[in-house]
């Protein structure tokens, strides 16, 4: 169990997942869960999943946490849901958090309204890439995925066949500033259609997917 403070004086709760004892993480999952208005924490099922296999499968730390006003079975984190303004001092303190740690290669990986807090606020430089899945583009835009583009960071998009909010087809009309860009696809940015899929990765199948995928992106000879 950990706890994030943030520069506008909040408390969120969070857990800390490590490989087993005697062996370090090779990369670290910085995890932002979706809407909490519907249902979203740190326990949405792709994220407590990669949890529990990630650290011991792929030597891959996964830190967790509630953003403000959220709760979960691990607790409440202080502050109200901002509709993801506030909430950008929440993605700070979790990459601060990472960094004071000396947690190796970051990465952020976002689902729903946690792809938006990750388009808008988590291009910093310590952060090495991002993991996007189903976004909805609703609160991100266009001014936010070119400065992803034009840093040069990789991000891995995957978007669900029979997602409710965005599907493969506009998904790559959206983010053609990305796909396009010469240093973000020489570092490995790609949009990944996912057959069958829906918004909520539901069932072990596309979970696997999911996390084969973080795994291919952050520690691919695991």
């Amino acid at each position: 169990d950990i706890e994030l403070k943030t520069a506008d004086g909040l408390t969120l709760v969070g857990e800390l997942a490590l490989p087993p004892e005697g062996r370090t993480p090779v990369a670290t999952l910085v995890t932002l869960h979706p809407l909490p208005t519907h249902a979203g924490m740190m326990d949405s099922h792709v994220y407590r999943k990669a949890a529990w296999r990630l650290p011991a499968l792929a030597d891959i730390a996964v830190l967790r946490f509630n953003t403000r006003g959220t709760s979960s079975p691990r607790g409440t984190s202080e502050g109200k849901f901002d509709e993801g303004v506030g909430e950008r001092f929440d993605v700070a303190a979790a990459i601060d958090f990472a960094d004071h740690r000396d947690l190796p290669n970051p990465w952020l990986v976002g689902w729903s309204f946690g792809t938006e807090l990750t388009l808008r606020y988590g291009c910093e430089p310590q952060v090495q890439g991002a993991i996007l899945l189903s976004p909805p583009l609703h609160r991100a835009g266009e001014e936010d995925i070119r400065t992803w583009a034009d840093s040069g960071k990789p991000v891995k998009v995957l978007v669900p066949e029979f997602d409710d909010y965005l599907r493969p087809a506009e998904a790559r009309e959206r983010f053609a500033t990305l796909l396009a860009s010469e240093p973000s696809v020489a570092a490995g940015t790609e949009l990944i259609a996912v057959p069958g899929a829906k918004h909520l990765w539901v069932g072990e199948k596309y979970v696997r997917i999911v996390l084969d995928a973080i795994v291919r992106a952050t520690n691919p000879t695991a």
